[in-house]
Order: structure tokens, then C-alpha cells, then sequence
């Protein structure tokens, strides 16, 4: 293929690459820099991921889940692949797919894709605008998304089966933009917003999550959240619990969790009874004020009108440096445990803030500017499997010496490692750079990846 610039005839690459006089620096006129996008990448690091992926068997099973209702020669790329340059899009912080195009003749991309992409190219925008807008966003293909996220989860859990789940629910905030539809302003959050609502494990893997409307109650549709993800753990003989700040402290919420045999604790909203129950921690200390923070515990019985029973309530009374009231906290729960470590076991609900900070940050997953409310739908489930897939690499496959990555690290390290792509008879070889992942870590990582895969049972 030819095409004249400059009145030169350049010859194309049949990726989409140029054959472009290089451009030069005045700092050192010896510089020429040449670009080659379609044998040279900066996300190598996307191959760990991709192999992550092979091992536990995750993104294969779309084809499966996904009904294609292309016809005809419309399916060039299939869904499997789609769907793969949608997840690994997200998961190296390309949010959307304006950058398709780029991405789709990224040597990495191709050969995560599969297919005829490797010798040709990934699909483009406009196709992967179809295939998140048109293809999945069906309410067959829409439910099958939702439940992905617990089919990956069980798969990793048959690996390495936990003898607990702890389950923390929390509601975000996904400012808006525009006339989008379901958008509102919300009076907590203070902006235009959606207010998704989801539920982690104590490892740090998204069970399920939903986009809602804005202006809703952050408990609301708690039923289509946290019921799917428990009935999923009925048949696994694990000890359950659950954790929930203020906005879940409602009755159908503890009759539920302990019909299904969970143990919670959930922070209670304080009134003027349970401020009584414990007046006598209320009343400051004799004495000079210590330089330290002073910390009191009560548990007492209690029931509110709209209870059917009496349920244990914890409280914690802090006294602060300098502070003429105390700080208070109630939670109520079924645990048995001291009350110091009822609270404890509370306080870890923090780490579910945590990851949903890591999500906004690392996956971005407040990027919703589709104008439907379903077409956000789908980019969510993207964004939320995208980060599963990041989290199973955190918790999974890193060595000790770099257990404590975070998800954005993880994406500025390992994912962005520039390679160059080197084509031979039978083999492709990516020669890596080695700066902030040196071979041998790298191949500790696929040390502990093939460490997952299923091995044939002995003879």
C-alpha cells in the first residue's frame, strides 16, 4: 500500500505503521527518534496479566456467557477478544476506548486479543464502541457481566479455598457530567453524581457491585447486591461475616444476615437511649486531662422500636487530647467476642474505602461518560472486572518483596514495561526494558502463576 506526503511516496505498514522520517532534538542533533507502534510497545507488562488470565481460566469462559447477536460476516473479532481489549484497556489506564485505534496495533494488545489480531490488528474504535454500547449492553449479556465477577472469584477460590469470608458493603460517588442519564445531585456527596453500591471480601476482590441513580439512599437495592454474592457461598463450608457502616443498620438487614447464618457487626446510628445506656462513660474523667487518648467499652442489650428482638450493642467512648466532648460509637452485632474486639474487627471496614480508592485511582472506574444509563452500566462491570484481575495479580502472583504494590504501582511498574518485538520463523520474542522489574523478578511472577494452574491428576 502506498500513499504520497510531502510529495514522497511512503510505504505502510500493514499494521497501520508509516515508514515517517524520524524527528530530531537541538540538544544533540546525533538523536533521531523513530516511532514504531506496531513493533514496539510501552504495556508489555500486559503479557504477566494475559498469563494470569490463561491460568485461571477467566476471560475464556465470555464466549460462553455472552450471546453475540452479530450476523453475517459482522464478527471479524470475536467476543472473547473484545472482550479482552476492553479489560486490558482498562486495566492499563486506557479508560475508554477512544484509544482503540492506538491500541489495537500495540504488539502487546495484539497478542492479548489472539486471533487475527496478531497478524493483523486488534478491533478499532468504532467497533469496540459497538461491542460495549450495542453487544453488551443486552439485559442477557448485562446479568452475565454482574455475575462474572463471583464466577472468578470461585474460580480462585477452588485454588486456594479460604476458611472465612468477610464481606464489607459500601456505597461511592461517580461524579457526572452533563444531561447523562440517572444522574442527580447528591445532598452527601455535594456533587452530580452516580452512587454505586458494592461489596468486597477481606482480600480485596469486588464480589458484585451496581450502578445506581444518584439520589438514592446508599442502602438501597442492597437485596440485588449482597444476595446474589451469598448464595454463591452456600454450597463452600466457610465461617461468613458481614460488615456495614451506618447506612445499613436496618432490620431486614440483620433478619437476613442471620437467617443465612452471617455474623455482622454494623455501625448504629446514635439516639438519645443508647447515649443513656452508657452516661457514665459520658461524664468526663477527674483529674488532669492525660496527653494520650483515653478509650472506654460497654455492651448492653438493646432493641429499637422497629426490632423484633433485643440484639447486642457495642459502644466505644473515646476521650481526646483538648476535646471538651467524648467521640462515640455504637455498633450492634451477634458476635460473642470482647467488646475492645468486636470494635477491631469493625475498624477493618475501613480497608473497603481502600480498595474502592484504589479503584477510582488505578482503574478509574469513575470514568462513566456514556449518556445511557445502561451503556454505564457495562462500562462499570468492565471497570470492576478489570480490577479483579489486577487485585488476583496483588494477592496472587507477586513475591514477597513486592506484596505490598499497590494497584496503581502495579500498573506504572509492571504493566508499563517498554519492549521492543522481534519477529523470527516461529517465534515472537518481546525484549523487555529492565528498570523497575528486573527479569528475575518478573520471572518469580511467572514462577507463582504456573504454580496456579490445574496439574492432571497422578496415574
Amino acid at each position: 500500500m502506498l500513499y504520497t506526503h510531502h510529495n514522497r511516496q511512503v510505504s505502510c505498514h500493514p499494521a497501520g505503521e508509516g515508514r515517517k522520517s524520524p524527528l530530531r532534538v537541538d540538544f544533540d542533533r546525533r538523536l533521531k527518534l523513530e516511532f514504531h507502534g506496531s513493533k514496539v510497545t510501552s504495556d508489555a507488562g500486559f503479557l504477566a496479566y494475559r498469563e494470569l488470565d490463561d491460568a485461571l481460566g477467566l476471560t475464556e469462559i465470555a464466549g460462553g456467557l455472552f450471546r453475540d447477536s452479530r450476523t453475517g460476516k459482522n464478527g471479524r473479532h470475536g467476543m472473547t477478544g473484545q472482550f479482552r481489549q476492553s479489560l486490558f484497556g482498562r486495566l492499563g489506564g486506557y479508560d475508554d476506548v477512544n484509544d482503540a485505534d492506538r491500541l489495537g496495533r500495540d504488539p502487546a494488545m495484539r497478542w492479548i486479543v489472539g486471533g487475527h489480531a496478531v497478524a493483523k490488528q486488534a478491533a478499532s474504535t468504532s467497533q469496540m464502541g459497538r461491542f460495549e454500547t450495542e453487544l453488551l449492553a443486552t439485559d442477557e449479556n448485562v446479568e452475565a457481566l454482574a455475575d462474572m465477577n463471583g464466577v472468578w472469584i470461585d474460580k480462585v477460590h477452588d485454588r486456594h479455598p479460604p476458611t472465612k469470608i468477610i464481606l464489607d458493603m459500601d456505597s461511592s460517588v461517580s461524579p457526572t457530567h452533563g444531561e447523562q442519564e440517572g444522574s442527580a445531585y447528591n445532598g452527601h456527596f455535594g456533587c452530580t453524581c452516580y452512587h454505586p453500591l458494592f461489596v468486597f471480601n477481606q482480600f480485596g476482590d469486588l464480589e458484585r457491585c451496581a450502578l445506581r441513580p444518584g439520589n438514592i439512599h446508599s442502602a438501597d437495592d442492597w437485596e440485588g447486591v449482597l444476595k446474589p454474592v451469598v448464595v454463591r457461598y452456600q454450597g463452600r463450608k466457610v465461617r461468613l461475616y458481614f460488615r456495614g457502616d451506618a447506612a445499613f443498620a436496618a432490620p431486614d438487614i440483620y433478619d437476613y444476615l442471620e437467617a443465612e447464618g452471617f455474623l455482622y457487626a454494623i455501625r448504629l446510628p446514635k439516639n438519645q437511649i443508647l447515649q443513656e445506656s452508657i452516661g457514665h462513660l459520658l461524664t468526663r474523667p477527674v483529674g488532669r486531662p492525660p496527653n494520650h487518648v483515653q478509650r472506654y467499652y460497654a455492651s448492653f442489650s438493646y432493641q429499637a422500636g422497629s426490632w423484633g428482638r433485643k440484639r447486642r450493642v457495642v459502644a466505644k467512648v473515646e476521650w481526646h487530647p483538648g476535646e471538651l466532648v467524648p467521640r462515640v460509637g455504637f455498633i450492634v452485632t451477634n458476635l460473642s467476642r470482647p467488646a475492645e474486639r468486636v470494635v477491631a474487627f469493625y475498624n477493618q471496614r475501613g480497608k473497603a474505602e481502600q480498595y474502592i480508592k484504589e479503584g477510582k485511582n488505578a482503574i478509574k472506574w469513575t470514568r462513566l461518560s456514556c449518556r445511557k444509563l445502561r451503556d454505564n452500566e457495562v462500562r462499570l462491570q468492565l471497570h470492576a472486572l478489570a480490577y479483579n484481575l489486577a487485585n488476583f495479580m496483588r494477592t496472587l502472583a507477586l513475591p514477597k518483596e513486592v506484596e505490598h504494590w499497590s494497584l496503581t504501582t502495579l500498573r506504572e511498574k509492571l504493566v508499563k514495561i517498554g519492549a521492543k518485538v522481534v519477529s523470527h520463523g516461529r517465534y515472537v520474542t518481546f525484549q523487555l526494558a529492565e528498570v523497575a522489574v528486573p527479569r528475575d523478578l518478573f520471572q518469580k511472577i511467572l514462577g507463582l502463576i504456573d504454580d496456579l494452574r490445574r496439574r492432571p491428576a497422578p496415574a
